[in-house]
């Protein structure tokens, strides 16, 4: 049976994580707020749970979704081979809208769908998802929302689109905030050097340059690449980088 709770009321909000908590246990889903958008979440680690969230969604295992982390050092856990710029970025602007594409860890027990070999990670930067998070560890995390529909800004939303689907709802209010741009979070590819943007998003290419000058734009331009071309050339068809083997999997391009 579905339930929503307002977590802007402190009751209802304390009832509602642990009820959101019980369901994750269970291999249920739920809804919740990010920093972006609003999420729906399942466990990690629970191939039942994520077959479920991908079903409800009405996406293939072909989009696996990213994983939310409450914490930094959930990273080293989860992904291997780490490159010292993609740790900066982390350090930098997590909590926030950046995620990263690693290499997995290769002894971890999950299935999130055809990964190749990859992991999407992110810390959001909310206080209801960081609280959520820090009950249950890593989640399983896309955005809110059938495929090919709006990505929802309010749990009732969500419920909107995803019905009893979804366990549990967790209401914060707007996501983000009434009058913000609902942008996604900017995706960077770290599986091989140098780093490259892959979607553009919450987070600006100039600030994290400023982090990684070196970093790579969506077109596989380095800095000052196309300005530095002789006359007539076009430097993103020379620029782009190639492919890491295995290419990794972006998550869906709604996500949160």
């Amino acid at each position: 049976m579905t339930t929503s709770y307002d977590c802007t009321a402190p009751e209802q909000r304390a009832a509602g994580l642990e009820h959101a908590q019980r369901a994750i246990r269970e291999s249920k889903c739920v809804v919740f707020p990010t920093d972006t958008v609003y999420g729906i979440a399942a466990d990690a680690f629970s191939p039942l749970a994520v077959t479920l969230l991908l079903a409800s969604k009405g996406r293939s295992r072909k989009m696996p979704p990213p994983v939310l982390i409450p914490r930094l050092n959930a990273l080293d856990g989860l992904a291997t081979d780490v490159p010292a710029e993609a740790r900066r970025l982390a350090e930098a602007f997590w909590p926030g809208g950046l995620t990263l594409i690693l290499h997995a860890q290769p002894s971890l027990d999950w299935d999130l769908g055809e990964t190749k070999g990859t992991v999407a990670l992110r810390i959001p930067a909310d206080e209801i998802a960081q609280d959520l998070l820090t009950l249950t560890g890593p989640l399983a995390v896309s955005s809110a929302n059938r495929t090919g529909h709006a990505a929802a800004q309010t749990a009732a939303d969500a419920e909107a689109q995803l019905a009893e689907s979804v366990e549990v709802y967790l209401e914060g209010g707007p996501r983000p905030a009434e009058g913000a741009e609902a942008l996604a979070s900017t995706i960077v590819d770290a599986t091989a050097l140098p780093l490259r943007v892959v979607r553009q998003g919450a987070i600006s290419l100039e600030r994290l340059r400023v982090v990684v000058p070196g970093l790579l734009d969506v077109d596989g331009n380095a800095p000052d690449a196309v300005d530095a071309a002789p006359d007539g050339d076009d430097a993103a068809g020379d620029a782009a980088p190639e492919p890491a083997a295995p290419e990794p999997a972006a998550p869906e391009p709604g996500t949160a």
